[in-house]
């Protein structure tokens, strides 16, 4: 399959400091690519990047194979097959109820009042949260409003999701359950790019690995994790499914009971 989002040699800098140095990726349809590194290695400028809000210093961004453009036009094109999802819920929530803050991004797409409910009604199905329509969104925990801002960016469709640290500050039920929303929409064909410094949820969602080391990108699958000195030097830590499955001679797989 083509890649539904790229990038080509894309490198970064800002205040006179090297943030990525000529990273490359492909994401193709129902891909869960899991995005690693230690905290301010670049995870986030990255996606922002890939989401068309940045624009890199060299390289290229492309979307659909074609290259993105850095006008209103362009920014509209990206926006319409790649959404992304903020760590922090209340920089993305504005709107004075939960239905009325998932809607916005279709009515700006110009659909009709009747497209734009049944996304909306989608969404809120999509995240368990259709009993909240009607809801305050500042007014709901830390949880529910991420899963508020992950049903705005599903209700525009996205071929791509890019989710910065999803699970961040989210309890045990709380991760199992984005993780069972994720795991459906990458099913269904959507494409997630997803950053994470927790190893384990990389190793529990990811097909595929990209770890980000002093602004270079690594590609591989879980088993690159298992290389002490190469996890060391990008800050994190041994998932411990994959090194118990060594020692034990057998797969073992994570109980979502145990995650943090």
């Amino acid at each position: 399959m083509n890649p539904m989002l790229s990038a080509e040699s894309v490198s970064f800098h800002r205040d006179q400091r090297q943030i990525l140095q000529d990273v490359s990726l492909d994401i193709r349809p129902g891909e869960r690519v899991g995005l690693l590194g230690a905290n301010g290695v670049g995870k986030s400028t990255l996606m922002r990047i890939l989401a068309g809000a940045w624009q890199p210093s060299s390289g290229r961004v492309l979307v659909d194979a074609s290259e993105v453009t850095y006008n209103r036009k362009g920014r509209d094109r990206v926006r319409s097959r790649v959404q992304m999802v903020l760590q922090e819920p209340d920089d993305q929530i504005f709107a004075t109820s939960v239905a009325a803050d998932v809607s916005y991004g279709p009515i700006n797409l110009g659909l009709s009042e009747a497209v734009v409910r049944e996304r909306v009604d989608e969404a809120l199905d999509a995240t368990g949260i259709s009993h909240l329509r009607e809801h305050v969104p500042h007014q709901l925990s830390f949880g529910q409003r991420k899963r508020v801002a992950l049903a705005g960016a599903l209700a525009m469709h996205p071929g791509v999701l890019l989710l910065d640290e999803p699970t961040a500050g989210l309890d045990p039920r709380g991760t199992r359950q984005l993780l069972d929303v994720l795991e459906k929409k990458s099913e269904a064909g959507t494409a997630l790019l997803f950053s994470t410094h927790d190893v384990n949820v990389a190793a529990l969602l990811a097909h595929r690995l990209i770890v980000l080391i002093q602004g270079k990108a690594y590609h591989g699958d879980i088993s690159m994790l298992k290389d002490e000195a190469f996890v060391e030097a990008a800050g994190l830590e041994l998932p411990w499914a994959p090194i118990i499955s060594d020692v034990l001679h057998r797969d073992i797989t994570m109980p979502r009971d145990l995650l943090a």
